[in-house]
């Protein structure tokens, strides 16, 4: 079960014994997230809407890809973005700073008050994910969104939205950042499955019969996505041929011969 259909996922669930049901329409009373891709220039304009939203009563997010500057990277930290922000475009305004190295009892003092509404704009690392639910927040800004996955970034986005408001997602990208361009497909489409086949085009789909979840798979001539209805035959027939006593033993020898590590089991069938 899963609110963002990831590569491996999506190709395991092609591939393999899954039976498939999709929800594609919002709760009721949701609002469409508009979805918005801005480069650096544009980071005042942003933060000044930021802050509109959050004196007509909402609240906001403000995502970074890291928790504190190090010298291996010139990308803004969480605890950067805190101290810039607080002491300038939201001056007077309560922020509030939560990442993975804060000790449980912190990080949690701080999410009651956002939950509560007293703290109005958090800035976070991707710990915010999954499991916050705060239907008056209705922006989320990610900073460096090249540097995040594009089901990361369908999931970050699903934080905002909650409620019936009209909510937004701005994702600030480096102006020379390699990779931005692939950006625009979450700027044009809401559907989780979709950038799935995206993120699965440019990743690729790993193994399927092994760990190793991104690059090359194991097909030698069929591609996931363009041959779906191919691979979806080729598992009904391997479906019917597991049921068919007879036609598993015609076909037992050449398995164990092929795959004789990944279905050794197959004896026991």
């Amino acid at each position: 079960m899963t609110a963002t259909p990831i590569p491996r996922t999506m190709t395991l669930t092609v591939y393999g014994d899954l039976d498939v049901s999709r929800i594609e329409h919002l709760p009721p009373g949701r609002q469409p997230i508009r979805t918005f891709l801005r480069d650096e220039t544009a980071r005042a304009k942003i933060y000044a809407f930021v802050r509109r939203e959050i004196e007509r009563g909402r609240q906001a997010y403000v995502v970074c890809p890291l928790i504190e500057a190090n010298e291996e990277s010139d990308l803004p930290s969480a605890e950067e973005v805190y101290a810039e922000l607080s002491r300038g475009s939201f001056r007077g305004i309560r922020c509030g700073l939560v990442h993975g190295r804060l000790r449980a009892a912190d990080k949690e003092a701080v999410m009651r008050g956002f939950y509560a509404g007293e703290i109005k704009l958090l800035v976070a690392t991707t710990v915010i994910e999954v499991g916050v639910n705060v239907p008056n927040a209705t922006v989320l800004v990610v900073e460096h969104a090249e540097r995040f996955g594009l089901a990361q970034l369908h999931q970050l986005r699903g934080r905002v939205g909650r409620g019936s408001d009209a909510s937004y997602c701005i994702l600030i990208a480096g102006r020379q950042a390699a990779g931005a361009e692939r950006l625009r497909v979450i700027e044009e489409t809401s559907d989780g499955f979709r950038l799935a086949e995206e993120d699965l085009r440019l990743r690729g789909p790993g193994q399927f019969f092994g760990a190793m979840q991104h690059g090359l798979g194991d097909l030698k001539i069929a591609d996931v996505l363009a041959d779906m209805d191919l691979l979806l035959l080729a598992r009904r027939a391997a479906l019917a041929t597991v049921d068919d006593p007879a036609a598993l033993d015609f076909v037992r020898p050449a398995l164990l011969q092929q795959y004789r590590e990944q279905f050794e089991h197959i004896r026991e069938v």
